[in-house]
């Protein structure tokens, strides 16, 4: 079965910031066209873009609204099928290192040092942590076949 495309209309192209948002959300379904999906994906991705185009908002509702559906339709695609947007990894990872290495090693810093003022020196060391491990797992997910060719 085929992805439904959305409706370009003249509001669109005046707005800048929503055509950025309507050539990402057609990029994504031109990206999962190229890919074999079971029917209830496909069936939920197409509800989806129904609902926009059946839309009667327009301007900022419209960009929120279509950036709702299309992380709606990665979650489901990350749930289901274990794909994922490049650098999804890396940017889940970064703010997760930041919080899971990073404050621990800036307590323990402080906490060595007697001067907690370093606490925010584990920020950045966390931080690049999280994206090491993030990157790495987005070169699996590349080399698995399961990275879609666009960035959210």
């Amino acid at each position: 079965m085929k992805l439904k495309e959305l409706n370009r209309n003249k509001n669109i192209e005046s707005d800048l910031k929503l055509n950025k948002v309507f050539v990402k959300y057609e990029n994504l379904i031109n990206e999962l066209n190229t890919r074999e999906l079971p029917e209830e994906i496909v069936n939920t991705i197409n509800d989806g873009t129904e609902t926009i185009n059946s839309s009667a908002v327009s301007g900022k509702e419209l960009r929120r609204l279509i950036r709702k559906t299309q992380l709606k339709i990665l979650k489901v695609l990350e749930k289901e099928l274990k794909l994922v947007a490049k650098n999804h990894y890396r940017n889940l990872w970064l703010a997760l290192g930041m919080s899971v290495f990073g404050i621990p090693l800036g307590v323990a810093f402080g906490g060595g040092s007697g001067n907690m003022s370093f606490i925010g020196t584990g920020m950045p060391i966390g931080m690049v942590i999280g994206i090491v491990i993030g990157s790495t797992m987005d070169k699996k997910a590349f080399e698995n076949g399961r990275q879609l060719n666009v960035e959210c």
